[in-house]
């Protein structure tokens, strides 16, 4: 299995990326990421998988199972915490672009099917998460508790200011304990260029996953729309260079029959977040809320 998916390798024709769970290897989670031009329609079918649709640049309005969503999107990832809306499985769906934009649907593999609904920006929980240089912001617009309507997709976005670290301590979900469950997991990596907001090749970040018996130890340099895979085993840090702030959205599914997001820390690591007690936050975070830039 290719963990490290460069921008462009998952392309399908005008679109940055088409990742099914067969592509991934695996069996529940994909990511699309479609482009429309202003005032362009496109229609899919959900099929097999339910799906949220996450403004990552633009506004666009969706019809499904006759109900109509207008999402008010953003300049950037960088810039606001967007609306977006829920798609059940087995559906036919409209999207039409306001202007330009591009359009993330991080999807999961599911039984039941659930109605459509729309997620409002303003309701969306944006917390902080860590301390010092490890300190960054936790945008849980699909994460159990915060969104429970969802049968088998977790989905939240993390912004991690230049410089700092996140995904840390390295975690991992890849077995059934009493401290987490099994997810496949997708990071799509955006990394902002020199003026903080605009995404770009010129930057870059590194991402770890290694597995306790050495079978995966990779370290590798993302770049604005690189996608990694993690099958199995501990995944982190992600590091933000310096002058480079770095997004990147989570998607995650499993077989549990209730979505969870629990984890186990590295034990080598987990003593980091005692230490966070002692230090003061960034205060680059949070860097955006539904009313836009605040760090």
């Amino acid at each position: 299995m290719t963990l490290h998916r460069p921008a462009g390798t998952l392309s399908e024709g005008g679109d940055p990326i088409l990742l099914t769970p067969e592509e991934a290897g695996w069996t529940y989670t994909g990511l699309r990421v479609l482009k429309l031009r202003a005032g362009a329609t496109r229609r899919i079918e959900t099929g097999e998988y339910e799906a949220f649709v996450l403004p990552l640049a633009g506004s666009c309005t969706v019809r499904v199972d006759g109900m109509r969503f207008q999402l008010s999107g953003r300049a950037s990832v960088f810039t606001r915490v967007t609306d977006f809306a829920y798609l059940p499985r087995d559906a036919e769906v409209e999207l039409t672009a306001d202007g330009d934009v591009e359009l993330a649907l991080p999807m999961a593999r599911c039984t039941n099917r659930l109605e459509p609904k729309y997620g409002p920006a303003e309701e969306v929980p944006v917390d902080i998460r860590g301390a010092g240089r490890a300190t960054r912001q936790v945008t849980k617009f699909g994460v159990p508790g915060a969104w429970d309507h969802a049968d088998k997709l977790n989905a939240c976005e993390l912004i991690t200011p230049d410089g700092n670290w996140s995904s840390y301590p390295p975690h991992k979900h890849d077995e059934a304990s009493d401290c987490e469950v099994v997810n496949e997991e997708i990071y799509y990596f955006r990394i902002a260029g020199r003026d903080g907001t605009t995404p770009s090749r010129e930057g870059f970040g590194i991402h770890r996953t290694y597995t306790a018996d050495g079978a995966i130890d990779e370290n590798v340099t993302v770049r604005d729309g690189d996608v990694f895979l993690v099958p199995r085993g501990y995944h982190g840090p992600c590091i933000a260079a310096p002058g480079y702030p770095m997004y990147y959205l989570n998607v995650l599914a499993g077989p549990a029959e209730d979505r969870s997001m629990a984890f186990c820390d590295d034990p080598a690591h987990s003593w980091v977040r005692g230490s966070w007690d002692e230090q003061s936050r960034d205060s680059r975070c949070p860097v955006t809320n539904h009313e836009g830039r605040i760090g």
